[in-house]
This record gives structure tokens, sequence and C-alpha cells, in this order.
């Protein structure tokens, strides 16, 4: 016969499939802030929470919030409701929907939120949701736009004051896939994050010279995709001396460009990300050194210019062990590992202790349909949540 949490765990994916059903793109999974989809989702979790005994409220953005009344302090468990385009069904619902199984066992105070914004989609954009249940979002952000010229604000058609957020919370606990391959590698279900990684981004425009493929000798060439794919291997190879360094150049490009012709122009952006910001600013510095190393010898410059940056943002060291223990007493390796991707952790991170419990996905795919999880991982991340909670109860 399944156990409690084996139960639980089945409840988790079957509503993670029902959620996948709410989409602007029928077939595929598209679920914008602001949208008709995340409505219907939204309500449908509103209805899990009820059925769990939480009582629900609900922000003008669309964040939604289920509080369990108890002894002790506010604990919030969450993570986000929306997805990128033609997305997976756990990043972000996987966290949701453990938490309102782990609320239904509490005996404390406790709030589940489903945060209504966090990948961006719509309004590229970064925390949305988060930042409005904590009171952080600015007129600038009530006045983005998305694809069709329609603002934040038109959108929720209105202010998203009050905010959510109890000042009284003491912690908060994400669940999330791992959106990465190394559970998966170690066998093991669930690691304990330390910190979300910092990250920087950059576009990089090199200028060459543009010619005729036929008739410029190679030798006096100013090829400016030469230059590009020379820095691409630079920072591939400041990436690899560096542990637990990444290192992206997701976009390459060459403006006006045609077979018979030398490039005289290549753009490409940067990603580069670490859990320690001197380490990635150190890495940084020692990219730029070898680029302008590279722009000098081809005579090709280049110009860097920031896209965005964000720190570090470590998990509240007590209650990464508390998240251990919690781990360890389900029978569980204890595996700790920073997060390379961010979350709303980020957020939460500013106005409480923060905590992550992340769980093995396979392939280490995610934001993308092939995202997949399993029942005995799920089933072991909802025991060891409710350990945590268990343990915070007792101090």
């Amino acid at each position: 016969m399944p156990s409690s949490f084996e139960q639980a765990a089945a409840r988790v994916l079957a509503r993670a499939d029902e959620l996948a059903t709410y989409t602007e793109e029928p077939g595929r999974i598209t679920r914008p802030v602001a949208t008709r989809a995340m409505a219907l989702a939204r309500a449908r979790v509103r209805e899990w929470m009820h059925l769990a005994g939480l009582e629900t409220r609900v922000d003008a953005l669309g964040n939604l919030a289920g509080r369990r009344d108890g002894p002790g302090g506010l604990l919030v468990i969450g993570s986000h409701l929306d997805t990128v385009a033609d997305a997976g069904r756990y990043d972000g619902m996987l966290g949701i929907l453990v938490g309102i199984e782990v609320a239904e066992r509490a005996e404390r105070k406790l709030d589940v939120v489903a945060f209504a914004d966090e990948d961006g989609l719509r309004f590229q954009s970064i925390y949305l949701g988060s930042r409005s249940f904590v009171g952080e979002l600015t007129p600038h952000e009530l006045g983005l736009r998305d694809a069709d010229g329609i603002t934040l604000r038109e959108a929720i058609a209105g202010e998203p004051a009050p905010p959510l957020y109890d000042p009284r919370t003491e912690a908060y606990l994400e669940i999330h896939i791992e959106q990465g391959p190394v559970l998966e590698a170690e066998g093991l279900p669930l690691g304990v994050v330390t910190a979300i990684a910092g990250q920087s981004r950059f576009n990089l425009t090199f200028a060459g010279r543009a010619g005729h493929a036929g008739t410029t000798p190679m030798h006096l060439r100013r090829d400016a995709a030469a230059a590009a794919a020379e820095f691409v291997l630079a920072a591939e190879r400041v990436a690899l001396d560096e542990p637990g360094l990444v290192a992206t150049v997701g976009e390459f490009g060459v403006p006006r460009g045609a077979v018979n012709v030398i490039p005289g122009r290549a753009d490409v952006t940067l990603d580069i990300r670490h859990q320690d910001d001197a380490v990635r600013a150190r890495a940084t510095a020692r990219l730029r050194a070898l680029t302008e190393a590279i722009a000098e010898r081809r005579a090709v410059p280049v110009t860097w210019s920031a896209i965005s940056h964000q720190d570090a943002v470590p998990c509240t060291p007590a209650l990464v062990e508390r998240v251990a223990d919690a781990v360890a007493a389900t029978g569980v390796k204890v595996r700790r590992l920073p997060s390379g991707a961010g979350h709303d952790a980020v957020t939460m991170a500013r106005v409480t202790d923060t905590a992550m419990l992340f769980v093995r996905c396979a392939g280490g795919i995610s934001h993308h349909p092939d995202e997949s999880v399993s029942l005995d991982d799920v089933a072991v991340a909802i025991e060891a949540a409710t350990r945590f909670l268990d343990g915070l109860c007792t101090t």
C-alpha cells in the first residue's frame, strides 16, 4: 500500500498535469502573467488550497497566498505559477503543489504562495510576482509594455498594493526542480541549495572590415566573426579554469552577412555566473583582458555594454543546515549545491531568512515540454519539506 507521502506525490503529479492544460497556446504550455490561462490556473490552485484547509487571498497582480493558522512564527513556502513559452509542467508549479501537501500536514502558521510572474515572458521582466508580493514594484515597471503595447498597469487594471507579504514572516522555503543534471548524474533525488549564483550579462560588438571573400588574402583580413569566435573559446576556457563558473555565449550574429563577404561586424552576448561575486568579477576581468588581446592582435575593436548584473544570494546558513538535516532524516545522502538559475528566493532573501530544496529532474531538462520528475522523488521531497517544518516547530 502506498505511503501517505507517495499518495501525496501522486496527487501533486496529477495536479501538475491538470495545470498544464491552462495555457494561452493549445498544445503547448504557455502561461504568462495577467492572462485568461493564468486566471484559470490560479482559480484551480485556490480550490486545492481550500481543500487543504487554507484561507486564501489574491493581489491585483495575481499572486495567490493560502494561510494555515497555528502556533509559532510564520513560514512561507512558495514558487511561481507562470511559465516560459512552450514550457514544462514542473518548473515553479512543483513547489506550489508540494507546498500545499506540506501545509495539509502542518501544525504551525504557514503561507503557501503561488507567484504570478517569475519567468517574465510577457513583459520581459524579472521576479514581478515576488516583488509585487513584498511591495517592491516601481512605477517604471507598472509602465512596462508587452508585445501588443499593453502596459502592466493596464493588464492588471490597477495597482498591486497592498502587498500580501506579512512582515511577521520568519523564513521562506522554495522547493524547485534542479533545472540541471547534477543530481541525476550522482543518483540523488534531492539537493540542498547553498546559494543562488550571481550573474552578469553583456552585449559585445566586434567591429572588423567587410571585404570580398575571394579577393582578400587571409593575412590582410579584419574578420569580425573570427575575432568573435575566438572570444567564444576564451569564455569557455575561463569558465573551465574556475570551479563552479559557467559562461555562455547564447547569441552570435553577423548583421547583413553573406556567404561571399568577410564579416565586418559580429554581435554576441555573454552570460557569466558564479555563487561567489568576487570569483565572477575576477573571471569577467580576465575575460575582458583576453578579449582586448584578441581585438588588438586582429585589429578588430570590441565594445562591451552591460545588460544586467545580479549579485549572488546566499541561502541562510542555519536554514541550509536544517534542510540538510531534514534530507538526511529521509535516508537520502545530503548533497549541497548552488543554483545557477534565478528563483523567487532572490526577492524573498531581501526580507527574510531563505532556504531552497532541489528535486531531481530527468536529464536536467527544464523550460521544455520534456521536463520530468518521478513519483518517488516527489514523495521524498514532500517528506523532507515536512521534516524541515517539524524541525522549525521544535525550536
